[in-house]
């Protein structure tokens, strides 16, 4: 998900919630745009999407959960009514999804990099209030390599009055867009895909965007598998059956923990090649092994990873560091896998060092709560 406020403006009047919900095998997405801008429009939008989200999670009837929500939504002075549009996106493990739109643009589905439709049914919200308001709703049951993009109308309306958009961009322009950017790379990231359609909805307002606008893409694809080692095994016999157990993993693998290297190395019988380029002055520089994306040291990049997930947002661009270099591979990843090895470093015993870095797995257990919790991320995490 991408945002950009609308110009002059320090609050985006767009908001964006997720959430979970692993017992029962579901992700839901809410995308809301309070009327107006600014402050007011944060207001209602948070409103919106939070209701939204927690209706959702009950599996309310969405006609139900809407009358409801907009009920609640506090009325201007002049008596006029104050609104925010939304769209909810159910994703089940099963294999169905859901969209429930209402009065957002709608959401465009590709199917092997062309637009498909499937069957759309439209519901009236109850209650007298709600005459003539409707939700539109599609179900379908997503293939490898489908993709979902929805946005708000900052998108859609972007380049309104010019000479190239006067009616502004349109959701026709915006799926010939995405048409291109999907042949040009037809693996093209959600995150990056998303990025370039909000980008040239910048550019058809001359860089001066007249409407908060968001876009957020879904991508079905192919679960990417990642492993994090850090710590080595509590019993040193073990050791062969760990350094196995790394060797036989598919995907790409890092090391955090300049012990749990040298065991690594010893046993594969591979060198440790310190790198000096390097940007973290305050952490030890990485170093490269051969069958592993990176090498690190352990305790104090794993905080500083915690730290920098913790306010990571779209905008952010990574650097070089060493734990930059881990995040980045967090998070272009699905599934985690981490194995927190058990054996004591004396080196982090000292009563001077904060309570955080103390004990390796209270780290770990905060970077696996961000992961999950903001970044959708599956991950195990193994003791040994």
């Amino acid at each position: 998900m991408h945002q950009l406020n609308r110009h002059g403006q320090v609050v985006c009047g767009d908001v964006f919630h997720s959430k979970q919900i692993r017992a029962e095998g579901r992700s839901i997405l809410v995308l809301s745009d309070g009327i107006g801008h600014g402050v007011k429009a944060n207001v209602l939008a948070t409103l919106t999407a939070s209701m939204a989200l927690n209706y959702a999670s009950f599996h309310t009837k969405p006609e139900v959960a809407a009358n409801i929500f907009m009920r609640a939504l506090p009325k201007s002075i002049d008596g006029k009514e104050s609104y925010a549009t939304f769209t909810i996106i159910e994703i089940e493990d099963t294999g169905m999804v859901r969209i429930i739109n209402y009065d957002n643009p709608r959401s465009i589905l590709f199917r092997k990099g062309q637009m498909f439709n499937p069957k759309e049914i439209e519901i009236p919200i109850r209650g007298d209030e709600n005459a003539g308001k409707i939700l539109r709703i599609r179900e379908f049951t997503p293939l490898l390599e489908d993709r979902i993009i929805f946005m708000t109308d900052g998108i859609t309306q972007s380049g309104l009055g010019s000479s190239r958009f006067p009616t502004g961009w349109g959701l026709n322009d915006i799926v010939r867009f995405a048409e291109n950017q999907i042949a040009r790379d037809y693996e093209i990231s959600a995150t990056k895909l998303s990025r370039k359609i909000l980008n040239q909805a910048s550019m058809n307002d001359s860089f001066e965007i007249r409407d908060d606008a968001s876009c957020g893409v879904i991508y079905f694809r192919q679960p990417r598998e990642f492993m994090l080692i850090t710590g080595p095994p509590f019993y040193k016999i073990k050791d062969v059956d760990f350094v196995k157990r790394i060797k036989d993993f598919p995907g790409k693998k890092i090391i955090c923990g300049g012990t749990t290297a040298e065991i690594i190395a010893r046993e594969l019988n591979i060198d440790i090649n310190i790198q000096h380029r390097f940007s973290e002055k305050s952490l030890p520089p990485a170093a490269k092994m051969e069958g592993f994306e990176i090498v690190t040291e352990g305790i104090l990049t794993l905080g500083r990873v915690e730290e920098i997930l913790e306010n990571y947002n779209s905008d952010m661009r990574l650097g070089d560091s060493p734990p930059e270099e881990v995040v980045k591979l967090l998070t272009q990843h699905d599934i985690i896998h981490i194995i927190v090895g058990t054996r004591i470093n004396w080196a982090h015993q000292d009563p001077d060092q904060p309570i955080e870095l103390e004990i390796r797995k209270f780290v770990v257990k905060r970077i696996v709560r961000l992961l999950e919790a903001r970044f959708f991320k599956k991950v195990t995490v193994e003791l040994v």
